[in-house]
C-alpha cells in the first residue's frame, strides 16, 4: 500500500468535511423549504411548565398609534420632537421624528425608551436616582434625562415610549404619558 503524505491526508479530509457540509446544508435547506408535516410526536407546549415563560409584546399598530399620539400632543403645543417605542428588551420597534425635529431627538427619544422600560420607570424619576447612584448615567445606552415612560400590563413591563425634542424635559415626559396614554383606548 503507498503511503499517502500529510499534506494529501488533510486536503481529503477537508474535501471530505466539504462535501459533508453541503449535502447537510442542501438538506436543511430543503427541509426548511418543505411544509412541515403534522406529526404524532409534535410537542405541546405547556404553560404550566415552569420551564417556560409567556410575555407581552406590543403590536407595530399599537405602536404606531402610541407614536402619532405622542405627536399629535407635541404638534398641539407647536413642539417638534421625536418619539421611539422599543419592546421589552430595549430592541426598536418604530421611530418616528416629527417635522423640523433636530438631529438629536431620534437618539435621544430611543435611549429614553430603552431607559424607561429598563427600569420600568418613568426617566424623569431615575433622573433622581443619579444623586444616589451617579453611576447609572454609565450604562451604555441609557439616559437620565426626563421624556420616557414605560407601558406596563399588570405592573410589568413591555414596552417604553422615549420622546426628545422639546424644550423642556417635562414636555418631553408629557407627550410620552399621552403615548401610554392611548394604548389604554
Amino acid at each position: 500500500m503507498k503511503k499517502i503524505s500529510l499534506r494529501t491526508r488533510v486536503l481529503t479530509g477537508a474535501v471530505a468535511a466539504a462535501a459533508l457540509g453541503a449535502g447537510t446544508f442542501g438538506a436543511m435547506s430543503a427541509n426548511a423549504s418543505a411544509p412541515a408535516a403534522a406529526s404524532a410526536t409534535t410537542v405541546k407546549a405547556d404553560t404550566a411548565n415552569r420551564n417556560l415563560q409567556q410575555s407581552t409584546h406590543l403590536t407595530v399598530d399599537a405602536a404606531s398609534k402610541a407614536a402619532q399620539a405622542a405627536l399629535d400632543a407635541a404638534e398641539k403645543e407647536n413642539q417638534r420632537v421625536a418619539v421611539a417605542v422599543v419592546d421589552r428588551n430595549g430592541n426598536t420597534i418604530l421611530t418616528l421624528r416629527g417635522d423640523g425635529a433636530g438631529p438629536q431627538a431620534y437618539e435621544s427619544a430611543e435611549k429614553k425608551a430603552y431607559t424607561a422600560v429598563s427600569w420600568n420607570a418613568p426617566t424623569s424619576e431615575l433622573a433622581k436616582r443619579l444623586a444616589q447612584a451617579p453611576n447609572l448615567k454609565d450604562i451604555p445606552g441609557t439616559l437620565f434625562l426626563a421624556g420616557g415612560a414605560p407601558v406596563q400590563v399588570k405592573g410589568a413591563p413591555v414596552a417604553g415610549i422615549g420622546v426628545a425634542g422639546a424644550p423642556s424635559g417635562d414636555l418631553d415626559e408629557k407627550f410620552a404619558a399621552a403615548a401610554v396614554a392611548a394604548l389604554a383606548k
